[in-house]
Order: C-alpha cells, then structure tokens, then sequence
C-alpha cells in the first residue's frame, strides 16, 4: 500500500498544485460502510481488501482542474496496483453521498471524497478476458490517424 501511496502522491497536477491527500484503509468495517453509503457505484468496494479514497479540498472555482487531477491520481493507482499484481477499480462517489463518506473518513468542511480506488486480490474470473481476442477495443485504424484527420 506504501508504494501504490507513493504513485499516487508522485503524480503530476494542474500547476503542480498536488490538491489532493489520500486515505489508505484496511479496516473492513469502514470500507463495507463506504460500499453501503454510496450503492450502485461503490459496490467494487464490497470485496476490497483496501481502498484508498483521493481527497481534495472543496474548491468550486477550480473544480474542473481538480476533477482532472483526482483523474490523473485514480488512473495512476490503477496501473501500480496492475503492476503489483493486485485488483483496482473505481468507485464514485455521488454528490449526495459525500458528507456520509466525509464522516465515516473523519474530514473536515473543507475537505470531500469524489474517488475511492477499491483494492485486493483478483479472482480467477477477474482475471479471465471480459471480450474476446481483438474486441476489447476498437481497432488501431479507426482510432490512430497520421500527421491529420482522415478524409470522409
């Protein structure tokens, strides 16, 4: 957990303005409690071994910088966790489950949860391919142009 914090922490931001912090939790009774609190997109927490929840400062008028960040640090705790061999996923909170999520983490007024990065070990059906061979993204040619945009 150590070294995915390090990730997080190291990644870049809007004007190096590092906004957020980051919560590591292990204790399941939390971690179920913020899986109930924010049912359907939290359920990825209903299995976590840990989560990791990305704080940011209330902040309305750089809130789009911020949603970016919280993006950037989320996308980078996936791959380190991918390449420790562990699961990730991601559940959003909503608006209206914010302040519970803030009083189970214990944040202040100024400070709220719009990501927690679920964590644990992956099953053997999570690790079986969810399309088949080719299918899983669109193909290099209709997404990948050279020197401009195709003609119609």
């Amino acid at each position: 957990m150590d070294a995915i914090a390090d990730v997080a922490r190291w990644t870049g931001s809007s004007r190096n303005t590092q906004p957020w912090r980051f919560i590591v939790l292990t204790d399941a009774t939390t971690i179920r409690e913020l899986a109930a609190a924010g049912m359907p997109q939290t359920r990825s927490l209903t299995t976590a071994s840990a989560v990791i929840a990305i704080v940011l400062r209330v902040d309305e008028s750089d809130d789009v910088g911020q949603a970016y960040d919280d993006g950037r640090a989320a996308e980078r705790i996936l791959i380190a966790a991918g390449m420790l061999g562990l699961g990730a996923g991601i559940a959003w909170v909503r608006d209206d489950v914010r302040p519970t999520v803030g009083r189970l983490l214990g944040l202040t007024a100024d400070r709220y949860v719009r990501t927690i990065m679920a964590l644990g070990h992956p099953t053997v059906a999570a690790l079986a391919p969810k399309n088949q061979p080719g299918k899983a993204r669109l193909p290099r040619a209709e997404t990948v142009f050279k020197e401009r945009w195709p003609e119609s």
